[in-house]
């Protein structure tokens, strides 16, 4: 049987998504982000699917980003911590890749970046400094409230004292969520996407996409954002106002997102990557968490380097430094045209 590789269709994205679905594969090989990302960043996306006698047996996902500032480059998935090709066999896999390749240089891109959670056996260049933290949930919240121990329970009730309130729901939060979350970007010193980029997330996944938000005294204080797909519950982006650290909002919050995941039968919580030597490695290994490794595939042009697009780059010290100082307002304003460009 003759193997084709073909550029995503509408016709194709049924096919597409009932052998991603099959697969178990993470949301973020839906072909809606597709439309998405064009919407909001104004990317085109590339996918190419692997069709054998008409039935699909791989697919790639990969978006372009392309500025003057950063350089054109192809990843699958920006903004995430998945993507990666899925393949049902190696020579699959080998032509994804290949066609992928040349369809770089034909965009004239400097390297595509591909994001698994597993090792792949593809002769590529790995960067593997990043982890993500994956909880194995209980059938019940009291299983894991008395699994954290006393120490943590104790912190998980503190702000209790301080009148918050816990919500969760969907759209009806997100100016809340925004708050918070564009406060503390601004605080860490990173460029914060632009609010319509969860609004159109909410619309997109609705059911798969929810809000969770920690008021004080009817302020918000703390906030997550959260994805539920194929039993597993991640939380890609969460904070709290930093001058309410010290009442351990964090603990609070984080603790009924998880009583939630149980109540809602996921069977998987998804603490998000960090750096291997990272304070937040920390805080999520304490609710008992193991480390995954993830790896992040690079095919680039002969004779180039592993792209360093991190903030943790020295290079971007000083911009970090500046932007900790600029009112949140504009940061509001300036960051999403900066970060759309950041994979």
């Amino acid at each position: 049987m003759s193997l084709s590789i073909q550029r995503l269709t509408q016709d194709l994205e049924p096919k597409w998504s009932e052998y991603a679905l099959k697969n178990r594969a993470s949301i973020y090989h839906d072909p809606r982000w597709v439309p998405l990302i064009k919407k909001v960043f104004g990317h085109d996306s590339h996918h190419i699917v692997a069709l054998e006698s008409g039935s699909v047996v791989g697919v790639l996902p990969m978006v372009q980003l392309k500025s003057l500032l950063f350089g054109n480059f192809m990843v699958s998935m920006p903004y995430f911590n998945y993507g990666g090709a899925i393949a049902d066999n190696a020579d699959v896999m080998r032509s994804l890749l290949k066609s992928a390749h040349e369809l770089s240089d034909d965009l004239g891109c400097s390297h595509i970046e591909m994001r698994f959670d597993q090792a792949q056996d593809i002769g590529l260049p790995v960067h593997t400094e990043k982890v993500t933290m994956l909880l194995d949930l209980p059938d019940e919240p009291d299983l894991l409230w008395g699994a954290i121990g006393s120490k943590r329970r104790a912190q998980v009730k503190r702000p209790i004292r301080e009148g918050v309130e816990f919500l969760i729901g969907g759209e009806e939060l997100l100016d809340e969520f925004y708050s918070v979350f564009s406060s503390n970007m601004r605080d860490l010193g990173t460029p914060v996407y632009g609010k319509v980029f969860f609004r159109e997330i909410l619309r997109t996944f609705g059911g798969y996409s929810f809000i969770s938000i920690v008021r004080l005294k009817g302020e918000p204080v703390g906030a997550g954002f959260l994805l539920g797909y194929q039993g597993k519950l991640e939380i890609p982006w969460a904070s709290t106002l930093r001058k309410y650290n010290r009442l351990g909002i964090n603990m609070y919050m984080y603790w009924n997102i998880l009583k939630c995941a149980i109540e809602k039968k996921y069977q998987v919580f998804d603490f998000g990557r960090s750096s291997k030597d990272a304070g937040t490695l920390r805080f999520k290994k304490q609710w008992g968490s193991k480390e995954r490794q993830l790896y992040w595939y690079y095919d680039m042009k002969k004779d180039a380097v592993l792209p360093g697009l991190s903030p943790s780059n020295k290079k971007y010290q000083v911009a970090i430094s500046a932007w900790r100082r600029m009112p949140v307002n504009l940061t509001r304003v300036i960051g999403p045209h900066i970060v759309k460009n950041l994979p």
